[in-house]
């Protein structure tokens, strides 16, 4: 039986996740969580298979959490789940560590798929995104993602493309504004643009191969 941990700030999300896996043959629910605190504290107490998370938690980036996440319990695979644009934070969350990216839009069918995809080792991507980062579903092929970008500046550039100012990014990501000035200016530079609308354009429509 795989178990699941199911973070996301909201009831009906977590809640229906329940119901989706009760008495299911394959597949547990064993515990929800609100934020990206509270996952250390279930994950230290209960155990985890798997764990399928937002990105946009309270008090901790679902990102941020990731990555302590996989350095402090290495054994379980991650996979993120939100309404975000997967060619945004798809490569940027599976270069932190995560064993796939599923979009709400998608059916249930597909989280399964994923679940049991990330619990065998592997990576889930849709078919879309596997083919353009001509991306294996091997453990191995984690290791031959090799980006234009890092996972820093992916993440900076998707919050100014929000609309977000640098002090707001800074709080996002725990790092002071300094900081997020030196990514915007590595970006400016990675995409060969000199103003904030060249580069949030540039970023959407950039080649990540």
């Amino acid at each position: 039986m795989i178990k699941v941990l199911v973070v996301d700030n909201h009831p009906i999300v977590t809640t229906g996740f329940q119901l989706l896996f009760d008495n299911h043959e394959d597949i547990q629910v064993v515990g929800t969580a609100g934020s990206g605190v509270e996952i250390f504290e279930f994950v230290r107490r209960h155990e985890v298979d798997v764990i399928v998370s937002e990105i946009e938690l309270p008090e901790l980036n679902g990102i941020t959490a990731l990555r302590a996440i996989k350095k402090e319990h290495g054994k379980i695979n991650i996979i993120m789940f939100s309404y975000h644009p997967e060619e945004i934070y798809a490569i940027s969350t599976i270069k932190a560590g995560a064993s796939g990216y599923v979009s709400k839009s998608e059916s249930t069918d597909v989280i399964i798929k994923a679940i049991k995809t990330a619990y065998s080792g592997g990576i889930h991507l849709s078919d879309k995104m596997s083919k353009h980062l001509n991306y294996n579903d091997t453990k191995q092929s984690k290791t031959r993602i090799y980006k234009r970008l890092s996972t820093r500046e992916v993440e900076v550039l998707k919050l100014l493309s929000s609309g977000k100012k640098n002090k707001e990014i800074a709080l996002e990501l725990d790092i002071n504004e300094k900081t997020v000035s030196t990514y915007k200016a590595r970006l400016f530079k990675k995409l060969n643009v000199t103003n904030l609308i060249d580069l949030v354009n540039q970023g959407k429509h950039m080649d990540i191969t």
